[in-house]
């Protein structure tokens, strides 16, 4: 009788928003069988306005990390971003590192996961995407530039029912990233874990030499590379690929998922 050897899985806990549509299955699809993934989310502040609701929900967060009740996790992250372009990032970096050892677990927020990820990957100038209210916008640019990007261009989107990373469907994404004219060479930066992304990126890096990140993405990628202890690139995969007999998963359309053991794929070049 043959025993099959058996791969070690790390386990991430997933901290989100109470109404994000996108954060956990496009997580899901990007850890794959690598990692098991483990949500708790924001209480419900029905009635605040957004400003307040966001600064809710970082003071929630250090309470927060405790939601697990004890439950092993190699890696935490907080997949919203919003709440985070309150501050400043220094301030991001801090709480993170307060938060992971009090939790006993290496924590990120998905501003930081995308802050290293785009150290990973040698980017210094991006293509600010983001769903937000023009205010938030400002403050999202405002940290990125604090953090020692350039911002060469902010694309501002919308959905038809208003501001609502929650609301923007991935063709009205699609179309407004095109009608803003952004470089052929662009570092592209979708902002916001509630955008619906990996339906996009291969759209918008078809017939071009731009390297697309994502909230998303990038969250994935540190939580992949802490869960697992091991070295996780980004890097570029085909857009359509065949899915294994066995333990495969099926790409989102256009966009990245890896298979077990390669790297978490960001769409485009990888810069030189």
């Amino acid at each position: 009788m043959r025993t099959r050897s058996v791969v070690s899985r790390g386990r991430v806990g997933v901290i989100v928003a109470p109404a994000n549509p996108s954060a956990e299955p496009e997580l899901t699809r990007l850890l794959g069988s690598r990692a098991d993934m483990h949500v708790a989310r924001f209480p419900v502040r029905r009635g605040l306005p957004l400003a307040e609701r966001l600064e809710s929900y970082n003071d929630e967060l250090p309470l927060m990390v405790y939601a697990f009740d004890g439950l092993p996790l190699n890696a935490m992250v907080m997949a919203c971003s919003e709440p985070r372009y309150l501050l400043g990032p220094d301030e991001d970096r801090e709480q993170c590192a307060r938060l992971g050892a009090a939790a006993g677990a290496p924590f990120a927020s998905s501003t930081l996961a995308t802050r290293e990820a785009l150290a990973h990957v040698g980017v210094s100038d991006i293509v600010l995407v983001s769903p937000y209210q023009p205010w938030l916008t400002e403050l999202a640019e405002r940290f990125w530039k604090t953090a020692g990007l350039t911002v060469t261009q902010t694309v501002q989107v919308r959905a038809k029912t208003g501001y609502s990373s929650y609301a923007v469907t991935p063709s009205e994404l699609i179309s407004q990233v095109e009608l803003a004219d952004v470089p052929e060479d662009a570092v592209l930066l979708f902002t916001g874990t509630g955008l619906p992304t990996l339906p996009v990126l291969g759209p918008l890096s078809t017939g071009n030499d731009r390297l697309l990140l994502t909230s998303n993405l990038c969250t994935a990628w540190w939580a992949l590379s802490r869960a697992t202890g091991q070295h996780v690139t980004l890097s570029r995969v085909p857009h359509r690929s065949r899915v294994p007999a066995q333990g495969g998963h099926v790409p989102a359309q256009g966009g990245p998922v890896p298979p077990q053991g390669s790297p978490i794929p960001a769409q485009g070049r990888r810069p030189a």
